[in-house]
């Protein structure tokens, strides 16, 4: 069985913003449903799927009311089928139907999310390459979808500005040079991952010399990362990186790179299309 990466520290945060931001000053429709009333409902899902973002249903559900019997019929990370039932609620109907909405907005965003990781990373497997996710997250659900990225079978590339160094294109014009720019982010002392930005194989060559822990192959074209892959001779990692989708991503990571990062596992998720419904008494 799959490890699961572990829970965000950010996790209990993220769940209160967002029900803040949905009850408000309170549930006016909820309040319509007698306080005593107790139902059971289902959350079924009506796609295929990869299902990622249980431990955010149940804080949801555990912070509007602790009483509610929460039963998973589905395992974080598995695959699931259209028209499953993945999870049992019982108890307080008004409970149920406020964190309705929070609880499947988390669930449909990192089952997405989890979903496109894993279709990536499966079509890679036979290679050494892995999948790295960016920075292109959903305002503060960062660590919620790098989570997702791991539950599927994908890596993290950093969490945000302050856990390595990517000197991009523009620090590069800054610093005053490829050389110059590394130099000055070891002569920083934070033990932290160098990794730099090339379009060119000029470029590739400068970084080469300065040795950093990674190199990014930015939008090269094929045949410029396996040029890329030999003048290298296994010296520094390669990414390659920059609009590759399905279509071009299996011939890049047979071309010998270590790292292949995607913007796309994050940013063009499509939710998945969960639903909860009470049941009928």
């Amino acid at each position: 069985m799959q490890q699961l990466p572990g829970l965000p520290v950010d996790l209990d945060a993220q769940v209160q913003r967002a029900l803040a931001e949905d009850i408000g000053a309170g549930d006016i429709t909820a309040a319509l449903i007698r306080s005593d009333s107790r139902v059971s409902a289902q959350i079924k899902c009506r796609e295929p799927a990869v299902l990622c973002g249980s431990a955010w249903v149940d804080r949801t559900f555990a912070s509007l009311d602790p009483r509610l019997q929460r039963e998973w019929h589905a395992t974080e990370g598995s695959q699931i089928a259209t028209g499953q039932s993945v999870m049992t609620l019982r108890g307080s109907a008004r409970a149920i139907l406020t964190g309705e909405r929070t609880a499947l907005n988390f669930l449909q965003t990192l089952s997405g999310t989890a979903t496109v990781s894993r279709h990536y990373a499966e079509l890679i497997a036979h290679t050494r390459a892995r999948i790295l996710d960016t920075r292109k997250t959903l305002p503060g659900l960062r660590t919620a979808q790098k989570y997702a990225v791991r539950v599927a079978g994908c890596d993290n590339h950093r969490m945000g500005l302050f856990d390595a160094f990517l000197i991009k294109e523009n620090h590069i014009a800054s610093c005053g040079g490829i050389a110059e720019s590394i130099r000055q982010a070891r002569d920083l002392g934070t033990g932290k991952r160098i990794e730099i930005e090339v379009q060119t194989m000029d470029e590739l060559q400068q970084a080469l010399a300065a040795r950093p822990d990674i190199i990014m192959l930015d939008n090269f074209t094929l045949d410029a990362i396996v040029a890329a892959v030999a003048l290298n001779r296994g010296t520094v990692k390669l990414e390659a990186s920059g609009g590759i989708d399905e279509s071009t991503l299996v011939k890049i990571a047979e071309s010998g790179v270590d790292y292949v990062s995607i913007g796309a596992l994050t940013k063009h998720c499509r939710a998945i299309d969960f639903t909860l419904l009470v049941d009928a008494a």
